[in-house]
Parts: C-alpha cells; sequence; structure tokens
C-alpha cells in the first residue's frame, strides 16, 4: 500500500516518541515514588483518591487500544452500528457499576481485591477461583495491548511487530513497577487527557481526508442489507447482544475495575463511574466509526488483519504531525490498561495469594509482599510478551473473557446482598456454569437437536438473569424479579429454537442462567445467615499489623457462620 510505505516514521522518530511518552511517565511516577513504600498504598492508595484522578484512570482503564481497534473491527464487520453496539453498551456497563459498587465499599471499605473479600465471605475456594480467573483475564488484557503496541509500531517504523511488542512491555513496566497502583492512576489522567484532545482531532480529520461524505454515498453500494441497516438483527445478536453480557461480566469480575472501586473515596463512587461512562462512550464510538469508514472505502487492512484497520487508515490519511499525535494516543491506550492489569495482578499475588494463603492475614510481611508484587509484574509482562506472538483476534479475546466471567457474576453479587449464600453454593454453581459453557461456546456438543433445545431454554433465562441484575443494582430485588420474568416471556417465542445458532451470545448466556440456578437452589434453603459486618473486620490493611484475630476466615474451624439478617 503506497500511501502507507511514504507515511512511516523513521526508527529515530519512533524511539523519540516512545522515550517522550514512557520518559515522561516515568518521571511522574517517580515523582510520586516513596523511599519506603506502602504495600496498602501500592496496591489501593489509601483508598482516597479524589474525583478528578479517579474519574480519569477509570476513563483510561476502560479505554484501551484493544477498545479501540475492536470498536472499529465492529464498525467495519456490521456498518455503521458495530460502534454503536460495542461502544454504547461498554460505556453503560461502566454506569451499571455503582450501584453495586457503593454495596461493596458498604461491605468491604478496605479491601484490596474481590477475591480477598470472597476469602472474608466464603473461604479460600471461591477467592482462588475468582483471583484465578483475575489472572488468567489479567493476563489476556495484557496481551491483547501489547499485540496492539507491536501491530502499530510495526505499521508505522521499520522495526517488527516483535520489536514493537518487547518496546511497549519495557516502557509499561518501567513506570509502573515501583510506585504500582499509584502510578497507574496517576499517569492515568495525563493519558487520557491526551486522549481526548487527540480523538476530537485525528477522527474527523480523517473522515474529511477521505473525502467525507461523498464516501459514504459511492461506497454505499460495497455494504451488504445487513451493514447498511442501523438496525441490523445480526449486528445485535453477533455483537451487540454478546457484548451486552460480556461487559456486565467484565465490570464485576474484573480486578482492574474493583481496584479503582475501592481506591476511590466512598462518597465519590458515583461521580467516578458517571464521568466515565461519558468519556468512555464519545472515544471509543468515534474511533469505531473509522472502521465504518474503511467499510464505504472498501479499504483492505494490511494482510486481511483487522487489527490494522485504525492505524491502517491513520497512516494513509494523516500528515506527519497528526500522525505522532496518533501514535502518542494509541500508545496511551494500551498503556493505560496494560499498566492496570499489571497492578491488578500484582495486587491479586500480594493480598490472596501472599497475605491470605501463604503467610496468613496475621503474619503478612509488608516488605515481602511488595517484593511479590513487583515480581509478579515482571514475571506477567514476560508472559504476556510471549502470548503476545499468538496475534490472536483481540474482539474474540473480549468476548471470550467476558462470557468466561459471566459465571462468576451472580455469585458474586448475591454474596454481598444475600446472607445465605455459602461458600458450597458459589464455587458449585462456577463450576456447572463453565461446565456447561465451554461446550456451548466451542461447539464441542452438537447444538441440534433436544440438546440445541436445552441451550435455548437456558439462553432465554440467561437474558432474564442479565436484565434483571442491570435492574437490581437500581432498583431492588421486586423490580429485578419482575424484569426478569418479563424479559424471559417475551424473548421466548423469538429465541426457543434459534438462538442455539449464536454460538457466542449462548455461550455467554448459559453461563449466568446455569450459574444463578445453581447458586439459588443452594442457598434459598439454607437456615444460617452470615454477618455481613465481618467482612470490614476479615479485610483491611496490612501495614497496620494483625486484624481480626478474633474473626477467622469462615473455611476455619473456628469460625461458624453466625446468624445474620438478610439484605433484601
Amino acid at each position: 500500500m503506497e500511501g502507507l510505505e511514504t507515511a512511516r516514521f523513521s526508527a529515530l522518530v519512533v524511539v523519540g516518541l516512545l522515550v517522550l511518552f514512557y520518559g515522561g511517565t516515568f518521571l511522574i511516577s517517580a515523582r510520586i515514588g516513596k523511599k519506603e513504600e506502602n504495600a496498602d498504598g501500592y496496591m489501593t492508595a489509601g483508598n482516597n483518591i479524589g474525583f478528578g484522578i479517579s474519574a480519569a484512570s477509570m476513563t483510561a482503564t476502560w479505554i484501551w487500544a484493544s477498545s479501540m481497534y475492536a470498536s472499529a473491527t465492529s464498525g467495519y464487520t456490521y456498518g455503521i452500528s458495530g460502534p454503536i453496539h460495542y461502544g454504547l453498551w461498554g460505556a453503560l456497563m461502566i454506569f451499571f457499576i455503582y450501584p453495586f459498587g457503593k454495596r461493596i465499599r458498604e461491605v468491604a471499605p478496605k479491601a484490596h481485591t474481590l477475591a480477598e473479600v470472597m476469602y472474608a465471605r466464603h473461604g479460600r475456594s471461591s477467592q482462588l477461583m475468582l483471583a484465578g480467573s483475575n489472572i488468567v483475564g489479567s493476563l489476556i488484557s495484557l496481551m491483547s495491548n501489547f499485540i496492539a503496541g507491536g501491530v502499530l509500531i510495526s505499521m508505522l517504523s521499520p522495526f517488527t511487530f516483535t520489536q514493537g511488542v518487547f518496546a511497549v512491555a519495557a516502557g509499561v513496566l518501567l513506570y509502573t513497577l515501583w510506585s504500582g497502583f499509584r502510578a497507574s492512576v496517576l499517569t492515568d489522567f495525563v493519558q487520557v487527557v491526551a486522549m481526548l484532545g487527540a480523538v476530537a482531532v485525528i477522527v474527523p480529520f480523517i473522515f474529511f481526508a477521505a473525502d467525507f461524505p461523498a464516501a459514504f454515498e459511492t461506497g454505499a453500494g460495497r455494504l451488504t442489507p445487513e451493514q447498511g441497516d442501523f438496525f441490523s438483527s445480526t449486528a445485535f445478536m453477533e455483537q451487540g447482544a454478546p457484548y451486552i453480557a460480556a461487559v456486565l461480566a467484565y465490570a464485576i469480575g474484573n480486578q482492574t475495575v474493583a481496584q479503582r472501586l475501592f481506591a476511590v473515596k466512598q462518597d465519590l463512587i458515583k461521580p467516578t463511574f458517571v464521568t466515565a461512562t461519558v468519556g468512555y462512550g464519545a472515544m471509543v464510538i468515534g474511533v469505531g466509526m473509522l472502521g465504518v469508514l474503511a467499510l464505504y472505502l472498501g479499504y483492505e487492512p494490511t494482510g486481511g488483519d483487522v487489527n490494522n484497520i485504525v492505524p491502517g487508515l491513520a497512516a494513509e490519511y494523516l500528515p506527519p504531525v497528526l500522525l505522532a499525535l496518533f501514535f502518542i494516543m494509541i500508545v496511551g491506550a494500551l498503556s493505560s490498561t496494560a499498566d492496570s492489569d499489571l497492578a491488578a495482578l500484582s495486587s491479586i499475588m500480594m493480598a490472596d495469594v501472599y497475605g491470605q494463603n501463604v503467610a496468613g492475614k496475621e503474619k503478612a510481611n509488608p516488605r515481602t509482599m511488595l517484593l511479590v508484587g513487583r515480581i509478579t509484574m515482571v514475571v506477567a509482562t514476560a508472559a504476556a510478551v510471549a502470548f503476545a506472538s499468538l496475534r490472536l483476534n483481540i474482539l474474540d479475546l473480549l468476548v471470550f473473557v467476558g462470557a468466561l466471567w459471566g459465571a462468576l457474576v451472580f455469585p458474586v453479587l448475591s454474596s454481598f446482598y444475600w446472607d445465605k449464600v455459602s461458600g458450597r453454593a458459589f464455587t458449585t454453581s462456577v463450576l456447572a456454569a463453565l461446565a456447561v459453557f465451554l461446550p456451548v461456546r466451542f461447539s464441542w456438543i452438537p447444538v441440534d437437536g433436544v440438546f440445541g433445545i436445552v441451550v435455548d431454554v437456558l439462553s432465554v433465562l440467561g437474558i432474564g438473569v442479565v436484565l434483571g441484575l442491570m435492574v437490581f443494582g437500581f432498583f431492588g430485588a421486586r423490580a429485578a424479579k419482575a424484569v426478569g420474568v418479563a424479559a424471559v416471556v417475551v424473548s421466548a417465542p423469538f429465541s426457543l429454537g434459534s438462538l442455539h445458532e449464536y454460538a457466542t451470545l449462548c455461550g455467554s448466556l448459559v453461563a449466568y442462567s446455569v450459574s444463578t440456578v445453581v447458586c439459588w437452589a443452594l442457598s434459598v434453603r439454607r437456615s444460617e445467615g452470615f454477618d455481613f459486618s465481618l467482612v470490614a473486620r476479615r479485610t483491611g490493611d496490612f501495614d497496620q499489623g494483625p486484624r481480626a484475630a478474633e474473626s477467622p476466615a469462615p473455611d476455619t474451624p473456628e469460625a461458624p457462620e453466625p446468624a445474620g439478617t438478610t439484605t433484601p
């Protein structure tokens, strides 16, 4: 592609841009560094971050290079409704976090991870299950961002994909390693301001450079009827609906989100997440429209790889100065999420693995915890670099991980509201959901005949669960039950007999429904209740010495679950 070749930067320019960006973020990180680092500050910054920093950090964390590339892929694949399905539902999921977040902070005001809370609530098995899923999810996220960085650098410079991956990985590790989460949130503020400014300039410029709106008139014939339909059922069933389910699971199960929830001041949870909702939606939908433009132009991504759409269009239509700005925008986007993944992984290993399971809460040494956290970052970076060589499809990865986390959503949320949920119910429901999710998602068993009907029924129940949970956070159990039942009744006539044809969507929905049904069935007849006040006493700062020695975790013989009052 001739335009792409002439727009490439020299090696010196790319190195200069990387040094400018990562050198600047390192200096910011170094200025907040402490000679005697605090383990709790390394994980959650003292649970006291203000509105501006926390809102910017949540926005930057949810916006990653993969989000931009995947949104453009959706636009290129499904037409103009693609970026709407990707960006709008992703934005709304940030919005849906905050009512649940307020309850989570009320129950565990000083926790570091959701898995740590599950240990205090249920015991070791549920904790390790949630921690393990987050390790897998964060490694995949980290890998996706390194892939995005490698693609960008290889397309705009003489460097190879592998060299680009190594450069991005080293840069992110450089500024995150010493100060951990505090470095992540502070640099996020700078990165999101740069990203918002870049999107506001770059996207309109590319559109007009590509002869917008004439390109939309001349290129309309290239679209299929479904791509040209804003209300395309194909776009909704293959992109919109799976993403609604997937991002709800991301919102509840993802440690990068939970970490910011535990870090922000408790009274600022709502404005933080509402602001992040608006910022995410505007930026991701805007960049996704580049994929729609590429579709109308008949643009063929380099090497047939849809991950190359955004950098390819930028290289073809932007002048050098704006191309440098675009380069910084994408590097900032992927770095803001990659550093969040490193901080999340380190906090899991510090609090859940070492702090709770190796040393124990009473004997955990904060200095050792810091060492564990930093070693984790190095090892995770190396693993993600190795996996990035596979160059998997980013959109498929996002939906898969989100669906996988769908098995955890109801057990996790119900553990904060319903005192009858036990550790056995949590573990059994998640394992059962995964046992059904994997064969459906990967079509290991033919989904026709009787099994297809079973999948359809479970998927319809999953629709009710997803919509019911969304309503529950704002309006309570009664409204949630009404909406959930109505959703099942309304969707059943249209879904039974055909829904199993959409493996991605069905996989996610059956994960929700099976985990919900099993968790409810194993909990509803249970007579004992749980005293939620124990969670706050069993979690908290590691640097202030032993806490709650009188309240051991519920999987130890000294700690039978006391009776409590069911929370509606």
